[in-house]
């Protein structure tokens, strides 16, 4: 297994009224192509900001962050846009849908700067009958359930196929029988090659992962 995601003693502090706050502290970690980390841990932990580390939305105080072999971080602004779109995909625990737009639209939304082809639409349509939306694809998110909601933020997360999913808190606003579906889909990409990497304080998600770490006060153990 080829190491897609690796975070080289990666920190991440504030300015505190008297010394530096440090939400990470020198993590190092590898996601492998094909493999699925879940990181555990109470909420403030660091969790979150691990993710939007690795995510290429924060820039570390300190280490490297290497993606596919490259170090996001060192391109210019415009480039490293582009690089995380497409290199990743982010799945939250607060969807992110835009209200106005109805289902497909927002599955699509990643492109709607973009010229759209007749494959971009396909795609999403598969997608929505994938996670069993096709009868829901013109209503907008107010008219969905929290299930629905979670399930059009992942087919939006997976429209430009990405090579790295980051999954925080999928699970959070979801019931049992919904939570497990969404973390199943995630244990699936995985075996068809996607590198997933979950933050979760849910005990239950470490079920479906091939690795399970725990995080404390910053810190992987």
């Amino acid at each position: 297994m080829s190491p897609f995601l690796q975070l080289e003693c990666v920190n991440k502090s504030y300015p505190g009224p008297k010394d530096a706050v440090w939400a990470v502290k020198d993590i190092s970690l590898t996601v492998g192509t094909g493999e699925f980390v879940a990181v555990q841990g109470a909420s403030g932990c660091g969790k979150t900001t691990l993710l939007l580390m690795a995510g290429v939305l924060l820039q570390p105080t300190g280490g490297r962050v290497i993606l596919n072999g490259q170090n996001p971080y060192a391109l210019p602004s415009g480039q490293q846009a582009q690089f995380r779109a497409q290199q990743v995909g982010f799945v939250f625990q607060q969807f992110h849908l835009v209200p106005y737009l109805n289902v497909l639209d927002n599955i699509l939304a990643p492109t709607l700067a973009l010229n759209r082809n007749g494959g971009v639409c396909d795609r999403a349509l598969d997608l929505a009958e994938r996670f069993g939306l096709t009868k829901r694809l013109r209503h907008v998110p107010a008219a969905l359930s929290s299930g629905e909601r979670q399930r059009v933020a992942l087919a939006r997360a997976l429209l430009n196929q990405p090579k790295l999913l980051l999954a925080d808190e999928p699970t959070g606003n979801l019931d049992e029988e919904n939570g497990q579906l969404v973390v199943r889909c995630l244990a699936e990409l995985a075996r068809a090659g996607t590198a997933v990497l979950l933050v979760t304080h849910e005990p239950r998600i470490g079920d479906h992962a091939d690795r399970v770490l725990k995080m404390k006060a910053g810190k992987i153990s």
